[in-house]
């Protein structure tokens, strides 16, 4: 009997490694960016936000919630992986400065320990990218390819890799 060990893969297991940290994060972005978007949910981080200095805050909110659910959309897809966990570095670092930095780190007593979990989570991604298991990867793939059938590599597709490259 043949079994597989975790070096014996590892295209495979490096491929998978970085769909549990996008879709984790992608969907707790979601979560909170569609509850800001709610009408009882605007309604109530608007007056949390002007209680915390961010002023007026229904615009925020709405702007954070848009930013927190695209965000999170493309986490979960691996499309602008970059772009979005930029986002979320700057939502969880005005979250833990506004709110949750004067709380200390334990998240019961309600400290920035979930928002730095979040935070290590999109600079993983925001220097790795999405990997390639992802709508990225399969566009990267099909350009790839195409390049490689025209075995030479001509400046405008190089740049379209470049810009790939740096969406993530």
């Amino acid at each position: 009997m043949n079994v597989a060990t975790l070096t014996e893969q590892p295209s495979i297991l490096k491929a998978a490694a970085l769909l549990p940290p996008r879709l984790s994060l992608g969907s707790t972005m979601v979560v909170h960016g569609v509850t800001k978007l709610r009408r009882e949910g605007t309604e109530l981080n608007a007056g949390f936000f002007e209680q915390v200095g961010i002023k007026p805050g229904k615009p925020w909110v709405i702007a954070t919630g848009v930013a927190e659910v695209l965000a999170g959309l493309s986490s979960i897809l691996g499309i602008a992986t970059r772009p979005a966990a930029l986002a979320i570095l700057v939502t969880q670092a005005v979250a833990v400065a506004k709110v949750h930095g004067s709380k200390g780190f334990d998240i019961t007593k309600g400290g920035y320990e979930f928002n730095l979990a979040l935070g290590a989570i999109a600079l993983g991604l925001l220097l790795r990218g999405p990997g390639p298991i992802s709508v990225h990867g399969a566009i990267e793939h099909k350009v790839k390819r195409r390049e490689l059938r025209r075995l030479r590599l001509l400046p405008r597709q190089r740049r379209g890799s470049v810009l790939l490259d740096a969406l993530g």
